[in-house]
């Protein structure tokens, strides 16, 4: 996992204590901690905040917070730090989060975790956000987090519905905090530094022997959003600690120095001129020197290449190279940064969609978007994000499919394609104990392949990231359709329809496609315990080269943390190359938004990022050090895991360059859409008010909108909402809003935005009772696929109400034919670790997919493969 090293730019920390109030208990020991922390914090075996980045704030009223928030969020460039310790409060049913400063009562004048602090933190221009709650409760702001936007890690002091302090430790600062101050402060045993998830589970180990003032065991929580790399936050080490660089110190000390002998010139200057000259020089204000705020260029991408890219950005940050003028800025004082970039990440949907609907894109950001009559519903501010100045799409044939469906006239947004900046070639990861015999590993034929893994051979199941949402599955389509054979794909034409179809057969089965490479990476790995999950041994994933080792060696793969060691042979993939199918090639995409005022700045900056990429000395090592492979043919950089044994891919596979035209990506993508069965979905989406708190409805709303995204006429749609409002208090009543068989996403984007609203209702969510009903309805359909997306917070039961042996009814109904996948999204704080849903799952033949940052995502790619299943598939 790569770590995020902020030092030397321009970092903030806030740290926001309430010991003193006037209508609620005093907390004598949060006194000490502002003042001890701000120590360690700029403490120099910390090293990451320098004088004047620290800011305290003691509020007595809650516009103190919001004025702290707004500054440092505009100030800080690299690492922001918010820091809260005083009392915490939530309502009955443990959601809606509430900071308390000294004026607070208990329903009045208190800061909102959700709409306040998190709105203020989803507008900050950091790389990073880190943020750190120690009040009670605080384990329930986990779940209104999901809905920030920017890269952030939460520090949450307990689990959620516990208190914590008693606010009557002894002085010093309270026992959390202190133990936060020791780590920080005297780093951990055999570690250089101490990065935010070392953190937590240091913290974990040192309370460990604490208990709540409730008497339970006290465990801090952690939770991350955009984000899948770490974030350093003290470089104190119990062992012999390697200096600071010279860059990062010079950097430090420039804009200081500078600022010191331009008064020193000034103070000379005033001697040879008039008195009431000097008088005006004498009160020049030292900040008139300093650097000025760097031009922000925004990088999209796609999730897979976001760790590696954001590492990229952040190494020319602080590279000579970006210290040079650009075109049209002027002079700026020697060392300061000339371009700051913001790294995201989206579904190759959400980009498409959002180039599509460029015009909405653009008049979002200022606050004049519409909806088009082809935008689909989309929220492209949302998803994929701000606007992009640059993208980088994992292959050129992503850049094909986006000018495809741009409009032929009238975008505001120019796409300019030039040069890849990092390749990866494609790989079919075939379980290390079951090698294909007689088929070579560097470079074989996809014919070779698919007869190697058939039912008389190895008898695996191909898994491939959905094409509609990964550019790795669309690449892979597309070398499988075209370079069947082992023949050139850029030479073979268009593809043949037949062999499409076949091929989708060995492709196709229930729960198949994924979002992504890492994120059906993550789904195989061993300690992968989420309900509905393949089985690894009888599997063979389609996915890149770099994240195939990645997977191997154990590091961070999608969603999943990095492992302490590679895994064992028994539980790794061998990579075999199909023959003549292009890499990902990550082209660099200049994106020209119309009207921009500072067009010619920003696009010199573009040019000198790409310039600095494509160089060996620059981002060519970043890139290679990461696992992909350069553009000038070199071979694997130092520090690339490709060249660790045990990542078990081989260098002598060739780095095929993407040579397929347009028209051909275009055939390709058709072909895949006739080579699919029709399908139908049932959404089933549960309205309880419940559903409210924690930012869960959003979530749900966005997921079921996902599945209007996909619908057409050949896959068809029905959503229905439970409790029903008519009869709430009926445990077998459902709200049919769509009737199943719908191919027009019209009405269900008017019901979910009704829903969005506020259309809920005040009575528990009897999920059994509505599935039940779902799933009877779903057998007689005569969809060739079909399947039950389930988007719930939790099953809240029917009470005495509820029918005897509804459960063994249930369970028994989703066993029997025809087959109905059941598909669940749990946004409740105990995701898919119910045995109902686990059992529903596995039964179903479907799959669990817990909330979370990437949930909607995840979703998306099950729901994606339903219209590939066909009967007597495994």
């Amino acid at each position: 996992m790569s770590e995020y090293d902020a030092r030397g730019k321009v970092n903030r920390a806030l740290l926001i204590c309430v010991d003193d109030y006037r209508h609620l208990r005093p907390l004598p020991a949060v006194r000490d901690n502002p003042g001890e922390l701000e120590r360690v914090l700029l403490a120099p075996g910390t090293d990451l905040f320098t004088q004047g980045e620290v800011v305290i704030c003691r509020p007595q009223e809650p516009w103190e917070v919001e004025q702290a928030l707004d500054a440092v969020t505009q100030e800080a460039r690299g690492l922001l730090l918010v820091y809260f310790s005083g009392h915490g409060r939530v309502g009955r049913d443990g959601g809606n989060l509430q900071l308390m400063v000294g004026a607070s009562e208990r329903r009045h004048k208190t800061v909102s975790w959700q709409d306040t602090v998190l709105s203020y933190l989803d507008n900050a221009r950091a790389d990073r956000i880190v943020i750190v709650l120690e009040c009670c409760y605080a384990g329930n702001a986990g779940e209104a987090f999901h809905a920030c936007r920017t890269p952030t890690s939460l520090l949450m002091a307990a689990q959620p519905n516990r208190r914590i302090f008693s606010g009557e430790e002894p002085t010093g600062g309270s026992v959390f905090t202190r133990a936060l101050r020791q780590i920080l402060e005297q780093g951990i045993s055999g570690k250089q530094f101490v990065t935010f998830e070392d953190l937590v589970r240091e913290l974990r180990d040192q309370l460990a022997g604490e208990r709540t003032p409730m008497g339970d065991v006290w465990e801090p929580r952690s939770a991350k959003q955009n984000t899948v790399d770490d974030v350093i936050l003290s470089f104190a080490t119990p062992g012999i600690r390697p200096p600071t660089p010279l860059r990062i110190r010079l950097r430090r000390r420039l804009n200081t120095s500078f600022r010191h002998w331009f008064r020193i010139l000034m103070v000379l200057a005033i001697i040879a001129v008039p008195a009431t000259a000097g008088v005006v020089l004498l009160n020049l204000p030292a900040e008139a020197v300093a650097c000025p705020p760097a031009l922000e260029l925004r990088l999209l991408t796609a999730p897979e290449a976001e760790p590696a890219l954001r590492q990229a950005a952040f190494d020319y940050e602080m590279s000579a190279a970006n210290t040079r003028p650009l075109s049209g800025e002027g002079d700026l004082p020697d060392g300061c940064r000339r371009a700051q970039i913001t790294v995201y990440s989206a579904a190759k949907d959400q980009v498409d969609q959002g180039f599509a609907a460029a015009g909405r894109w653009q008049g979002e950001a200022h606050g004049t978007g519409k909806d088009g009559p082809d935008d689909k519903g989309i929220d492209p501010l949302y998803r994929p994000g701000p606007q992009p100045d640059i993208w980088i799409p994992e292959s050129t044939a992503d850049y094909y499919e986006a000018r495809r469906g741009m409009p032929a006239e009238g975008s505001p947004a120019t796409l300019h394609y030039s040069a890849p900046v990092a390749y990866t070639p494609l790989v079919v990861g075939i379980p290390a104990h079951r090698r294909l015999d007689d088929v070579e590993p560097a470079g074989a034929s996809w014919r070779e392949l698919l007869t190697g893994t058939d039912r008389t051979h190895r008898d695996l199941r191909l898994l491939r990231p959905s094409p509609v949402l990964s550019g790795t599955g669309l690449l892979h389509t597309l070398g499988l359709y075209l370079a069947h054979d082992g023949s050139d794909a850029a030479s073979s034409g268009a593809p043949d329809l037949t062999l499409a179809r076949h091929a989708e057969e060995r492709l196709s089965a229930p729960g198949s496609q994924y979002a992504g490479s890492t994120e059906l990476l993550c789904s195989l790995r061993p300690d992968a315990d989420a309900a509905g999950s393949v089985d690894r041994t009888q599997s063979a994933p389609l996915v890149s080269e770099k994240s195939l080792a990645d997977y191997n060696l154990g590091r961070a793969t999608g969603s999943c943390p990095a492992l302490d060691a590679p895994l064992p042979l028994r539980n790794r993939y061998v990579a075999y190359y199909p023959r003549h199918v292009p890499a990902l090639d990550h082209p660099l995409i200049r994106v020209d938004w119309h009207g921009t005022r500072d067009a010619t700045p920003r696009q010199a900056a573009v040019a000198g990022f790409a310039t600095w990429l494509r160089a060996a000395d620059g981002g060519q090592r970043t890139l290679t050090a990461q696992g992909y492979r350069g553009v000038h043919g070199t071979g694997p950089g130092a520090g690339s895991p490709l060249l660790d044994s045990r990542a078990d891919v081989s260098l002598l596979a060739p780095t095929v360059p993407f040579r397929a035209d347009p028209d051909q990506v275009s055939q390709v993508l058709d072909g895949y859409d006739k080579a699919q069965k029709s399908s139908q979905v049932l959404i089933l989406l549960d309205t309880s008010t419940s559903m409210a708190d924690g930012g869960r409805l959003p979530t749900a709303v966005r997921a079921a909108g996902r599945v209007l995204e996909m619908v057409g006429t050949r896959h068809t749609y029905g959503l229905w909402a439970f409790p029903d409002r008519a009869h709430p208090t009926d445990a077998d009543a459902v709200r049919e809003l769509v009737p199943p068989g719908s191919a027009d996403p019209a009405p269900g984007r008017a019901a979910l935005n009704r829903i969005a609203g506020g259309e809920l209702v005040e009575h528990g969510a009897a999920m059994e009772e509505a599935l039940t009903r779902a799933v009877r309805r779903m057998k007689k359909s005569p969809a060739t696929n079909k399947a039950i997306v389930l988007i719930l917070d939790q099953d809240d039961g029917a009470g005495p109400a509820r029918a005897a042996g509804v459960e063994r009814t249930l369970g028994t109904l989703v066993e029997e034919g025809p087959e109905v996948p059941v598909l669940v999204l749990a946004l409740g704080k105990n995701g898919c670790d119910t045995f109902a849903l686990q059992r529903l799952a596995d039964a179903s033949h479907g799959q669990c997919v817990p909330g979370g940052p990437q949930a909607v995502d995840t979703l998306a790619g099950r729901i994606a493969s339903i219209g590939t299943a066909t009967k007597g598939d495994r």
